[in-house]
C-alpha cells in the first residue's frame, strides 16, 4: 500500500496568494487614483497662469487705449497747451504708461511660452507615461492571476485523484478480505487501486511542479516586477512635483524681470512731475496774454459849478468828442460811439494785425517774419539744389538738359523776391511796433498782466486809444494828435453810414458787469444778449442788447452760443431764450 498526503494540507499553502493579489490591485487602484489627481492638479495651475496672462495682456490693452485717449491729437488746440512743464509732465507721464503696458505684455508672453506651453506640452507626456506604467503594472497582474488559476487546477486535479485512488484501495482491500470474491476479481480490484494511486503521484508531481512555478512567478511579481513599477510612478509623480514647483519658481521670476524696467517707468514719471515749474508756466501766461498797455492815469476832478465846457484829462478812461457834439447811440452810459471797436470785422483780420493789443500784435508780426524767413530759406535751398543739378547738366550733358531747369531757376528767384518784400513790410511794422512800446521792467509786466486780468475797464480804455494809430500801440500824445485831428462830427458821421453787424448767436450774462468805460456795456446776470463778434483774444466780446444798445464785456462774463445761421438783426431775443 502507498500512502499519500492528505489534500487539505497542500491547500492552506497556496491560499495566500489571492489575498496578496487583492491587495495589490487594490494598490494599483490608489496609485491610478492619485497620479490622476496630480496631472489635474497640474493642468489646473496651467489654467490659472493661461487667465493670468489673459488678465496681463487686457491690462496692457486698457493702459495703452487710456494713454492714447489722452494724448493730444495733432494740429489742435491741444498741442498747443502742451507748451506748458504741467502738461508736458502729463504728456511723459502717458509716453511712460504706454511703455508700462508694454511691460505687462511681456510677462504675458513669457508666462505663455516659459510655463502655459511647456507644462501643457508636459502634461501629454506625463499621460502617456502613467498610461505606459499602469499598462505594464495591469499585465504583472494578470500575469500572476493566470498562475494562480493554473495552481489552483492543478490542486483540484490531485485533490480529486488522491480521492479516486482512496477510494479504490478501499475497494481492494474489502474484495481481498471476502472469501466469495473470485482471485479475478480482486486482480482486477489491485489493478484499479494501483492504477488509480499511479494517477495520484502523476497529479502529485505535476502539483508540485505547478506550485514550485507559481512560487517563483510570484516572488518574481512582488519582488521584481510591481517594486520596479511603482518605483517607476512614483519617480513620474516626483518629476511632476518638482515641475509644477519649478513653473511656480518661473511664474515668479517672470514678474521679478520686469521690475527694473517699470522702476524706471515710474522714475521717469517722477523725474516729469518734479520738472513741473510753477513760475515758469505763469510767465507763459503773461507772456502770452499780455497786451502791453500802460494803466490809465488819474481821472481829473470835473467843476460843473462853472460855466464852462467839460474837460477830461488827457490820460482819462473817455476821449472828448470836440464841442460836445456827442448823441449816444449805443448804451446810455456811453458817451459817444464805440470808440476802439467799431471797426467792421466781417472777414479775415488785418494784415498787420492792428486789430490785437501792442505786445500780441508784436508778437505775431515776430511769428509772421520768422515763417517768411523759413519759407525764403527753403526756397534758397531748392535754388541751390538746381543751380547744383544745372552745374552737372553742363559738365555731363548726358545727364540731362540744363536749360531745362532755367524756368525752375527763374520762378524760385521771383518767389524769393517776393518773400523777401512781405518780410521788409513785416518788419517795418514790428519796427514801429518795438519802437512804440513802452519800456518796461520784467516786474512791471508781471504786476500789468495782473492788472489788466483784475481791471478789464482799464484794457478797454487803453484799447479804444488803440485805434487811433496803425500799429495799435497806444500814447498819450498821440491820443492829443487824434483828438486834434479828428474831428467829433466828422467820426459820428462817419460811423452813423454804417451798417449793424449781423448776429452769430446769443449769450447769458453769468454775472451782473458795471459797463462804466467807453465801449463797454452794462448786463445784468441771467440777461439774454446778441451776440456779434467773438473774442479775439483780448478776452472781450462784442454784444448788443438792441439796435441803440451794444458794447463789449468780458468773455468770462458770459456764456456765449454761437449760430452760424444766425443772420437777422432783429430776431426778437424772447425767441431765443425760449
Amino acid at each position: 500500500m502507498v500512502s499519500l498526503p492528505h489534500p487539505s494540507l497542500l491547500h492552506g499553502a497556496v491560499s495566500a496568494p489571492c489575498l496578496c493579489c487583492r491587495k495589490g490591485k487594490d494598490q494599483f487602484d490608489n496609485l491610478e487614483k492619485h497620479t490622476q489627481w496630480g496631472i489635474d492638479v497640474l493642468e489646473k495651475y496651467i489654467k490659472f497662469v493661461k487667465e493670468r496672462t489673459e488678465i496681463e495682456l487686457s491690462y496692457a490693452k486698457q493702459l495703452r487705449n487710456l494713454s492714447k485717449k489722452y494724448q493730444p491729437k495733432k494740429n489742435s488746440k491741444e498741442e498747443e497747451e502742451y507748451r506748458y512743464t504741467s502738461t508736458r509732465a502729463f504728456l511723459a507721464t502717458l509716453n511712460e504708461m504706454n511703455d508700462y503696458a508694454g511691460q505687462h505684455e511681456v510677462i504675458s508672453e513669457n508666462m505663455t511660452s516659459l510655463i502655459t506651453a511647456e507644462l501643457t506640452r508636459y502634461v501629454q507626456e506625463l499621460k502617456q507615461e502613467r498610461k505606459s506604467h499602469f499598462h505594464d503594472g495591469r499585465k504583472a497582474q494578470q500575469h500572476i492571476e493566470t498562475c494562480w488559476k493554473q495552481l489552483e487546477a492543478s490542486k483540484r486535479r490531485f485533490e480529486r485523484d488522491c480521492k479516486e485512488a482512496d477510494r479504490a484501495q478501499q475497494y481492494f482491500e474489502k474484495m481481498d478480505a471476502d472469501i466469495n470474491v473470485t482471485k479475478a476479481d480482486v486482480e482486477k480490484a489491485r489493478q484499479q487501486a494501483q492504477l488509480r494511486h499511479q494517477m495520484a503521484e502523476d497529479s502529485k508531481a505535476e502539483y508540485s511542479s505547478t506550485l514550485q512555478k507559481f512560487n517563483s512567478e510570484q516572488h518574481e511579481h512582488y519582488y521584481t516586477h510591481i517594486p520596479n513599477i511603482f518605483q517607476k510612478i512614483q519617480e513620474m509623480e516626483e518629476r511632476r512635483i518638482v515641475r509644477i514647483g519649478e513653473s511656480m519658481k518661473t511664474f515668479a521670476e517672470v514678474d521679478r524681470q520686469v521690475i527694473p524696467i517699470i522702476g524706471k517707468c515710474l522714475d521717469e514719471i517722477t523725474k516729469a512731475a518734479e520738472s513741473v515749474d510753477h513760475k515758469n508756466d505763469s510767465q507763459m501766461v503773461i507772456e502770452a496774454f499780455k497786451s502791453g498797455f500802460e494803466p490809465p492815469g488819474d481821472v481829473d476832478f470835473e467843476d460843473f459849478t462853472q460855466p464852462m465846457k467839460r474837460t477830461v484829462s488827457e490820460s482819462s478812461l473817455s476821449n472828448s468828442r470836440g464841442d460836445g457834439k456827442s448823441e449816444p447811440k449805443f448804451g446810455s452810459k456811453s458817451k459817444g460811439k464805440l470808440w476802439p471797436f467799431i471797426k467792421k470785422n466781417k472777414g479775415a483780420g488785418p494784415e498787420d494785425f492792428s486789430n490785437l493789443p501792442p505786445e500780441q500784435r508784436r508778437k505775431k508780426l515776430q511769428q509772421k517774419v520768422d515763417e517768411l524767413n523759413r519759407d525764403i530759406q527753403k526756397e534758397m535751398d531748392s535754388r541751390d539744389a538746381l543751380t547744383k543739378m544745372k552745374d552737372v547738366y553742363i559738365k555731363n550733358p548726358q545727364m540731362g538738359d540744363a536749360a531745362s531747369v532755367d524756368h525752375r531757376l527763374a520762378e524760385l528767384g521771383q518767389n524769393i523776391e517776393k518773400l523777401r518784400l512781405e518780410v521788409q513790410k513785416f518788419e517795418g511794422w514790428l519796427a514801429e511796433v518795438e519802437g512804440r512800446l513802452p519800456a518796461r521792467s520784467e516786474q512791471s509786466r508781471r504786476q500789468s498782466g495782473v492788472y489788466e486780468a483784475q481791471n478789464p475797464s482799464g484794457v478797454n480804455s487803453c484799447a479804444q486809444d488803440r485805434e487811433s494809430s496803425p500799429d495799435g500801440s497806444y500814447t498819450e500824445e498821440q491820443s492829443q494828435e487824434t483828438e486834434m485831428k479828428v474831428p467829433a462830427t466828422d467820426f459820428d458821421d462817419e460811423f452813423d453810414d454804417e451798417e449793424p453787424l449781423p448776429t452769430i448767436g446769443t449769450c447769458k450774462a453769468l454775472y451782473t458787469f458795471e459797463g462804466q468805460n467807453e465801449g463797454t456795456i452794462s448786463v445784468a446776470e441771467g440777461e439774454m444778449l446778441y451776440v456779434i463778434e467773438e473774442d479775439k483774444g483780448d478776452g472781450w466780446t462784442r454784444i448788443r442788447r438792441n439796435e441803440d444798445e451794444e458794447g463789449y464785456v468780458p468773455t468770462s462774463y458770459v456764456e456765449v452760443y454761437l449760430d452760424k445761421n444766425a443772420k437777422d438783426v432783429h430776431k426778437p431775443l424772447q425767441k431765443i431764450s425760449e
